[in-house]
């Protein structure tokens, strides 16, 4: 199981960061100080920087997420041997923060009494702007390809201060790209909360989507898979 707890610890700091991110913008001001778009991306930039000082510190090369694993894999940029520790360790490390949020933000559920007052899956999952299934899943193939094509290029990035630069990419990828859908790029960052909200008790929760589910399954594994490639080709 190499890797395996330095994805989970990694991903459960990322998650507890970033889907809390979530918690503090979706919860009506009444609840909790309202926050705003670029907030939330300097957040989940942060909730990176870090969760991978954290996963390199425990032994793993910082993914964080299966179109990373996945995608460097396939193109021998990765053993495939170490790809399920990995993968556990994401969807895992994903879920138990997602509860750590759920405890974090318990009077905050129970205060807020529908999806009007932000109570919804939005805080641990994506969704889209405007819904087109087409285009939606074509935001989450561009997005993260931009954000994994940069990443190949940076060697080791659990190292000195590249753990910051991965920050700061997931910041700009936020900005200008994360507004159609949330910028899941991280299959685990949004399926395993998903499902935390689905079967546990959180106070007045409203459907979890999984009908959109696909888009931020398929599409930053398509896009992770995508920009390998292309490293692999130029290489």
């Amino acid at each position: 199981m190499q890797g395996f707890l330095g994805e989970f610890l990694g991903t459960l700091v990322l998650i507890v960061f970033g889907v809390g991110s979530g918690a503090a913008v979706n919860l009506k001001q009444t609840y909790t100080k309202g926050q705003n778009w670029t907030f939330i991306a300097l957040a989940w930039g942060l909730a990176v920087t870090f969760g991978v000082y954290v996963a390199g510190q425990f032994g793993s090369q910082g993914h964080l997420n299966p179109a990373v694993t996945i995608g460097f894999a396939l193109f021998g940029f990765f053993p495939w041997a170490q790809v399920l520790p990995y993968l556990v360790g994401q969807f895992l490390g994903a879920f138990v923060g997602a509860v750590v949020i759920m405890i974090q933000y318990y009077p905050h559920f129970k205060a807020a009494k529908s999806p009007a007052d932000g109570n919804s899956v939005g805080i641990f999952a994506t969704g889209p702007a405007i819904p087109n299934p087409l285009f939606n899943f074509l935001s989450e193939v561009i997005a993260t390809f931009f954000f994994i094509f940069p990443l190949l290029n940076l060697g080791n990035f659990t190292q000195g201060l590249k753990p910051l630069i991965v920050g700061l990419l997931i910041v700009v990828v936020g900005l200008t790209l994360g507004g159609t859908t949330g910028f899941a790029i991280n299959p685990a960052r949004d399926w395993a909360p998903r499902l935390a909200y689905t079967i546990l008790p959180v106070p007045n929760k409203s459907d979890a989507n999984w009908a959109y589910a696909w888009v931020p399954m398929c599409g930053p594994l398509v896009g992770g898979i995508l920009a390998a490639g292309l490293q692999a080709w130029l290489h």
